[in-house]
């Protein structure tokens, strides 16, 4: 199943951006080890936000879960991270349909 992922990162009290930095490059490997193995279709970041999208494809809802518990940015700094989550359906099947309706 594909999932759309908007990650926003807030800093942590008495943090500084070099640690923030610290933690962010740590998920950036992480990251990029996921979509050279695939899991991760792409990856955008925002200019000017502390936002990241992803879109990801993972067996199913339960996988999605148990990936972002673990992701390096979840386990260091998750209480200051937000993750928007939608399922994404293909537009090529969606165009199917929607020309089958017709018929």
């Amino acid at each position: 199943m594909l999932y759309h992922l908007a990650f926003t990162v807030e800093y942590a009290a008495g943090q500084s951006q070099q640690d923030l930095f610290r933690i962010w490059a740590e998920e950036a490997d992480a990251a990029l080890g996921a979509k050279a193995a695939g899991a991760v279709v792409d990856l955008w970041k925002v200019v000017g936000e502390r936002r990241v999208f992803a879109v990801v494809d993972v067996d199913g809802p339960d996988t999605l879960d148990q990936v972002l518990f673990d992701l390096p940015i979840m386990k260091r700094h998750g209480q200051h991270v937000q993750v928007e989550v939608k399922a994404l359906r293909r537009y090529e099947d969606f165009a199917a349909d929607v020309k089958a309706r017709l018929e």
